[in-house]
């Protein structure tokens, strides 16, 4: 059985899917880097709840879940298999490392999961189940999720976090400008340390990373990344992407073996 890294990739705007560029281009390309998985588990930015819970429906709708984008956007869907069985596996993993997880029976595939996945694997075949973060629970709770959830690497499943390396929507600009170093300086200090090892200090990078509340004035968009991180087999990983849309948000993307 494969045995998949868990990644991690900025999903920027909805567009993305649409729109030719840097990113666009590797994701086309990153689902067969990364092979076929038995199934997929996305924690997406894109749902929040107050405790822990895993998607457990038979067929994930497809939620868009923005406004003011083009019609071709809204008629868009991802209408991949749920994957139930797998929701429950990964709820028991939780409850055995100390998570109280519910079953949701209402939530489908966010924008943050079915972007990335419409150009990662446009088949549409394989089970997607998603996780919801809790945003007030900060960085140590998100890598303690994927932590308990990395024994399901072992079965096949892929790992995937979908978020934004940054995301201060108030300070973005034109498609092709080039990143403030407010912004670069942020990702540059991210790639070091997730490639140093530097567990504490990436937890810690709200303290430690450069403008780090500028890059990210609320954190969900970079929580996936602490699932991603702890569902590796260490926080060692390797920066597989790295461009710039809309000036300020930084696309990149983590592996972690």
């Amino acid at each position: 059985m494969t045995v998949f890294p868990s990644v991690f990739v900025s999903h920027g705007a909805p567009i993305l899917v649409l729109e030719d560029g840097a990113a666009h281009q590797f994701l086309l390309r990153f689902g067969n880097t990364l092979g076929r998985p038995s199934a997929i588990i996305v924690a997406s930015a894109h749902w929040a709840t107050a405790a822990p819970a895993v998607c457990s429906v038979n067929a994930p709708k497809t939620i868009h879940d923005f406004s003011g984008f083009p019609r071709a956007l809204y008629e868009l869907t991802y209408r991949a298999p749920g994957a139930p069985a797998l929701a429950q596996r990964a709820s028991e993993l939780l409850s055995k490392a100390g998570i109280d997880c519910a079953l949701d029976q209402n939530w489908g595939l966010d924008h943050g999961a079915w972007v990335p996945l419409l150009m990662m694997y446009p088949a549409v075949d394989i089970p997607v189940m998603q996780i919801a973060l809790q945003p007030q629970m900060g960085t140590q709770h998100h890598y303690a999720l994927g932590r308990a959830l990395a024994p399901l690497r072992e079965a096949g499943v892929s790992i995937l976090g979908s978020g934004g390396a940054t995301h201060n929507l108030r300070q973005l600009g034109s498609p092709d400008a080039q990143p403030p170093a407010w912004a670069s300086d942020f990702s540059d200090w991210l790639h070091d340390t997730i490639a140093a090892g530097g567990t504490e200090a990436l937890l810690n990078y709200r303290a430690l990373a450069p403008k780090a509340a500028q890059n990210h004035p609320t954190e969900e968009h970079l929580l996936p990344l602490f699932v991603a991180a702890g569902a590796g087999s260490c926080a060692r990983g390797r920066r597989v992407h790295t461009s710039t849309t809309y000036g300020s948000l930084m696309m990149d993307a983590y592996a972690f073996d």
